[in-house]
């Protein structure tokens, strides 16, 4: 009669199982195998004492000699961001249909918890590395480039990219956005992003909007910087009137996402202030939040599950591939998206 409980009191082990079962460790790791040459009722018997056992395989230990470890690491710069949660999402069930899953960890927009993650991470061997592009350390661009295995940068083209890229240039969809609004009539357009944001993608949105301003002979000076990444709705309130205040001749108000554009709109409608007919607002995004306001916002449309199922998809050809593979840019497709907001 097979034994039922492990001779300690510690976690169940492969040696447990094959006492039990009656067989070597060979035999019961043949078992665990799907295409292994053992018999099936072999294999059925010991997969019983592996269910009676409550045994959990250390697919780590097999990872070492198969160098597959079963599973993806994500990593993004927040987790209550809908678009990282539907990229993740899309990513998660593309990578079910080859047998992996993913490790996730959150960013928070800091350069040195993402370091630390990249390192953490890496040493559970995942089988490609995904991450969304805010800039890198020195030491996370150096580690990731002798990792050995697939990395994904999203939601940006990097100048310098690591391995692969899914993602488009944030600069220019915020250029296109400013000359939009400019074609609209729009002349004394304000920004309104973070502070301590130089590695960040609103940081590059701010580029966007300097650079077609300046294309246009207008003037750049109507930039306000609060906050750290990612701004919030009530942030994008409290942000109104200090902007109004400094530059009281601004028709429109491009903000770096959806959340703070949400909060200004609010806070205009509390000032007073019609829009679009007194003022414009524009976001950046196309988040629910900016689909069901009132009035609806104008702002920079991108396809999030997109990114995740492209992500998905460049893992499971590269990892099914022994070939080299050479560095993939895939573009994402980026909208404007004119609402009620905007004249």
């Amino acid at each position: 009669m097979a034994q039922k409980q492990p001779s300690s009191n510690g976690p169940v082990t492969m040696r447990d199982v094959a006492r039990a079962a009656g067989v070597s460790r060979m035999t019961v790791s043949r078992a665990l195998k799907k295409d292994s040459p053992i018999s099936e009722e072999t294999r059925a018997r010991i997969l019983k004492v592996v269910r009676d056992m409550d045994y959990v395989p250390d697919q780590m230990a097999g990872s070492l000699s198969t160098k597959r470890s079963g599973f993806v690491a994500v990593l993004v710069p927040s987790l209550n961001n809908l678009h990282f949660a539907e990229t993740v999402q899309s990513l998660t069930e593309e990578l079910e249909l080859s047998g992996r899953q993913i490790l996730l960890g959150h960013t928070d927009y800091s350069l040195a918890r993402e370091e630390q993650l990249v390192e953490d991470m890496l040493k559970r061997r995942p089988e490609a590395i995904v991450l969304s592009y805010d800039g890198h350390t020195e030491r996370t661009t150096a580690l990731l480039s002798k990792a050995q295995i697939p990395v994904i940068e999203l939601w940006e083209r990097p100048e310098v990219p690591i391995g692969h890229t899914i993602g488009f240039s944030n600069t220019q969809a915020a250029a296109d956005m400013t000359r939009a609004l400019i074609a609209k009539g729009y002349r004394n357009i304000a920004f309104l992003g973070e502070a301590d944001d130089a590695w960040t993608r609103g940081a590059a949105r701010r580029r966007g909007y300097l650079s077609a301003m300046k294309e246009a002979g207008l003037e750049t000076h109507r930039v306000l910087k609060i906050g750290k990444p990612p701004l919030s709705i009530e942030e994008g309130a409290s942000a109104a009137a200090r902007l109004l205040e400094s530059f009281p001749d601004t028709d429109c108000i491009f903000c770096v996402s959806d959340a703070p554009a949400f909060g200004v709109l609010s806070a205009l409608r509390d000032m007073g202030r019609a829009v679009p007919e007194d003022i414009g607002v524009a976001g950046f995004g196309n988040f629910e939040v900016s689909r069901f306001s009132t009035p609806t916002i104008s702002t920079v449309s991108v396809d999030p599950a997109t990114i995740g199922r492209e992500a998905g998809k460049l893992i499971g050809a590269l990892l099914s591939s022994e070939a080299e593979t050479s560095r993939a840019l895939i573009p994402v497709q980026v909208d404007l998206t004119f609402r009620d907001s905007t004249k």
